[in-house]
């Protein structure tokens, strides 16, 4: 834009004599743009509907600012309940909220969107406290009364109302339950008012929560609020063995994780060839064992082979049309594609652990285990110390004089003496114990004895 007097002519700018600008701020020297002309800083012009959970968001419903309070995501309120009072925290405000009850189809000007209270206090955050440490023990006793009275159900939890006026019990039962009796009851020994919610098995696993098999908290007991229904038929789709117990959650029905990645699978399935379980080839047929989705890589194999060779879409369709017209492809190694090994990965390491064989460890706690048996064995009988520790010590010196020597008659001579030694050692040794018994008969000089040329054991 400019004005009509900033128009040159020749070399001299006219108009307002400011090299072709003006002061009237029509030539956009000193204009501003304001981007928030259109949006207003009124904090009353907000949206007066805020997503208030209770405890720790096993439990959320839509509540109406109508007093105006500076409310913001993050703090606890009082609001309206059926019976007295309830206290929440604030999770969503804003334009966010309006797009949350456009999607579980809550409508503004519904009844049951119920107001506001005021902020919460101190004292009121500890009358919640206290009202969560009973929860616990309610539990385990409803559920001892429940068994009494022979209900078919399990209770899964117990929430306290704030003001310590309402208990509200949820449970699972397979049937309709006629729970009238078990309300009475828990009524007169709580004193409270009762109330019974049933609640399906996938609710109950967020409401307890846990770690599930990838390690992570429970997404149901975090993010995830709609459950959507879950069949075998997406584990088939992402090639999953059917395993009931690896795709089962802890509430006992399928993961909803398996419907996290079903559609990039089936986008990815658009393009493997279908009635592609066999290919014919010069040297036989070729069976389908088992497909990559996201690699695009089917792996076949061949009569009389173990090998899988992996071949892309590409050539599994080239193949199917030749075999559409008659045609055969010569061999499989042909069509297989041939994986490259990085220089990470072929590396080859060196065992550095050492020579380290299972039989010595064996070894070692056969020994070991021996040698802890022959202290307990010390330890029960005081009386036998002195018999081990002489054997022991008697046992190397007789191998060593056993060894063989020069001469066999002296070898076996001095085999006798220390066998004869050894046999007047032991009844000393064994006082303590054997004191009344006659000292062991000596070999030498009895010629009856058929042993007297055999030295005796060690």
């Amino acid at each position: 834009m400019s004005c009509n007097s900033c128009g040159t002519s020749g070399s001299t700018p006219g108009g307002c004599k400011n090299n072709g600008h003006c002061a009237t701020g029509g030539c956009s020297k000193l204009e501003v743009h304001d981007w928030l002309s259109d949006i207003t800083a009124d904090p009353f012009a907000k949206y007066n509907i805020h997503e208030v959970s209770f405890k720790n968001g096993s439990r959320k419903g839509f509540y109406r600012n109508d007093k105006r309070f500076d409310i913001y995501t993050g703090d606890y309120v009082i609001v309206e309940a059926v019976q007295g009072y309830d206290l929440g925290q604030v999770t969503l405000s804003g334009e966010l909220v309006r797009l949350q009850m456009k999607k579980k189809r809550v409508k503004e000007s519904s009844e049951d969107i119920r107001n506001i209270l005021r902020i919460a206090k101190d004292n009121e955050l500890n009358l919640m406290e206290q009202a969560r440490a009973k929860e616990k023990q309610t539990m385990l006793k409803a559920r001892v009364l429940a068994r009494n009275l022979g209900l078919d159900m399990k209770l899964g939890d117990v929430q306290y109302q704030a003001d310590g006026r309402k208990a509200t019990f949820y449970y699972t039962a397979d049937g309709r339950v006629d729970f009238r009796e078990l309300i009475k009851v828990l009524a007169a020994e709580f004193k409270v008012k009762i109330e019974m919610r049933q609640i399906g098995a996938r609710q109950e696993a967020g409401i307890v929560g846990g770690i599930g098999s990838c390690g992570r908290e429970l997404c149901c007991s975090t993010w995830l609020t709609s459950f959507k229904s879950v069949n075998t038929t997406a584990a088939r789709y992402q090639n999953l063995s059917i395993n009931q117990t690896k795709l089962s959650g802890q509430c006992g029905r399928l993961k909803c994780c398996l419907n996290y990645e079903l559609d990039t699978y089936l986008d990815a399935l658009r393009f493997v060839p279908e009635k592609a379980d066999t290919l014919q080839l010069e040297t036989g047929e070729a069976r389908l064992m088992k497909t990559d989705i996201l690699k695009g890589l089917m792996f076949y194999t061949v009569k009389g082979s173990g090998t899988f060779y992996p071949i892309s879409l590409e050539n599994v369709k080239m193949v199917l049309e030749m075999n559409a017209n008659g045609k055969k492809p010569a061999d499989i190694t042909d069509l297989a594609e041939v994986e490259e090994k990085t220089e990470e990965e072929s590396i080859e390491f060196a065992d550095v652990v050492g020579q380290i064989s299972l039989a010595s460890l064996d070894r070692k706690d056969k020994k070991n285990f021996h040698k802890n048996k022959q202290q307990g064995q010390q330890r029960n009988n005081p009386n036998q110390q002195n018999k081990p520790q002489n054997n022991q010590q008697n046992r190397p010196q007789a191998n060593q004089q056993n060894r063989p020597q020069n001469n066999p008659q002296q070898q076996g001579q001095q085999n006798k003496q220390q066998g004869n030694k050894q046999g007047q050692q032991k009844p000393q040794n064994n006082q303590n114990r054997n004191q009344n018994r006659p000292p062991r008969p000596n070999n030498q000089g009895n010629a009856n004895n058929p042993n007297k040329d055999n030295p005796p054991k060690g």
